[in-house]
């Protein structure tokens, strides 16, 4: 299954370099073309969930005494889990769905398109399961009831989001904010100050120092992470590709590697001097955290109920709004409690998108064949008749 992983890792990041070289100066665009803050807060927003806030405070002592991870400190380890590289792969889709995509149409093959869905619905709940499973661990001493009430709850919250697109944005931006603001609480609640937090922060270099070590599986944990990243790169790519305004080929990349990585940097940071000076995050900011997390659950929910209704066309104009909300909220949460009887991994999500994106390349060598993808090529070609 690694073997499979590493290959495919490969080849996505061989391929990104291909497209920034060759068509570096491409103008892209999206059909609801959004400022570059308004993109980057949907991509951070929904790319994420809770676990970019809980995780790490329980995942440095695991990175500082193993041995595999021995070749950078926690937080570097930490960032190269959620940060920079691993963002490639959303590089790549989007840059598919904004300029492939429309001219190929290859996800309106039937048979693609029902992988497509069955992929989308089935992540959408997995991460509702995820959720529901790691409660327990974001609220100490939480009762069933209480955690079977709040999944539902945010469901209803993410279904509700997903019926008006412009509040789908509203709340991307808003929930950036807030996360921005929790960082500067705990900032200032651990009086860390300028100094502190940049004898932590300089610790991140050594992520980029080993660059290389991150590319392939380090262990079972790290590929279980890129799986997740593989698992989600189809998905986020289609929608937030609709929100790209007109940034070229190479300002896209950088800003995908860049942007969302700076906010995880610094809370990382800022968690990570909790962790070395053995500091204990109070209940009221152990609350904020879990509240964020939430949110940002909300937003990975909402965007995939999005993406999902609007492909299979079960949206609020055809059915109305009430029954909109009811069956997706139904079939939603019915899922997620189907789920602990299965013993579905997200491993095996993440092959299932990996063979969708060797679908897709096969496809697209059999349209290159018979000439339909010539035009494309030769349209977004340095010196082409694109966009430049």
């Amino acid at each position: 299954m690694q073997t499979i992983l590493s290959i495919a890792i490969a080849v996505t990041l061989m391929t990104s370099l291909v497209l920034v070289i060759l068509w570096r100066n491409e103008r892209i665009s999206g059909s609801m073309p959004a400022s570059l803050f308004a993109f980057t807060a949907i991509l951070f927003t929904s790319g994420l969930d809770v676990g970019l806030i809980m995780f790490p405070l329980t995942e440095f002592p695991v990175y500082e005494t193993e041995a595999a991870y021995q070749f950078a400190n926690p937080l570097a380890i930490e960032f190269g889990f959620w940060g920079f590289m691993v963002w490639m792969f959303y590089f790549l889709t989007t840059f598919y769905f904004c300029v492939v995509e429309p001219r190929i149409k290859l996800f309106e093959i039937p048979a693609v398109k029902v992988l497509n869905n069955v992929v989308v619905i089935g992540t959408c709940a997995f991460t509702g399961f995820l959720f529901l499973s790691y409660l327990p661990n974001y609220i100490s001493g939480i009762s069933d009831p209480l955690r079977f009430g709040l999944v539902a709850v945010v469901v209803l919250c993410a279904v509700l989001s997903s019926t008006d697109i412009k509040f789908v944005k509203v709340l991307s931006i808003s929930s950036t904010w807030l996360f921005f603001l929790l960082i500067g609480a705990m900032w200032f609640e651990s009086g860390m100050g300028a100094s502190g937090f940049l004898s932590t922060f300089v610790n991140i270099g050594e992520y980029f120092g080993n660059l290389h070590e991150f590319v392939m599986p380090l262990t079972d944990y790290h590929a279980f992470y890129l799986f997740w990243w593989f698992s989600w790169s189809i998905m986020i790519g289609q929608f937030v590709s609709r929100f790209v305004g007109g940034l070229k080929t190479w300002q896209l990349l950088l800003a995908l590697l860049f942007i969302p990585s700076i906010p995880i940097a610094t809370w990382f940071s800022v968690l990570y001097y909790y962790f070395v000076n053995g500091l204990t995050v109070t209940p009221f900011y152990n609350a904020a955290m879990v509240l964020v997390g939430v949110i940002f659950v909300v937003n990975s929910l909402d965007s995939l109920m999005r993406l999902y209704s609007d492909n299979l066309n079960v949206t609020v104009a055809r059915y109305g709004r009430r029954n909109y909300i009811l069956a997706n909220w139904a079939v939603m949460y019915g899922l997620i409690l189907l789920y602990q009887f299965t013993p579905l991994k997200i491993e095996w999500i993440g092959l299932v998108v990996i063979f969708i994106y060797l679908l897709v390349y096969l496809l697209l060598l059999r349209a290159y064949r018979q000439g339909r993808f010539t035009a494309v090529a030769t349209a977004h070609a340095p010196g082409g008749n694109g966009a430049q």
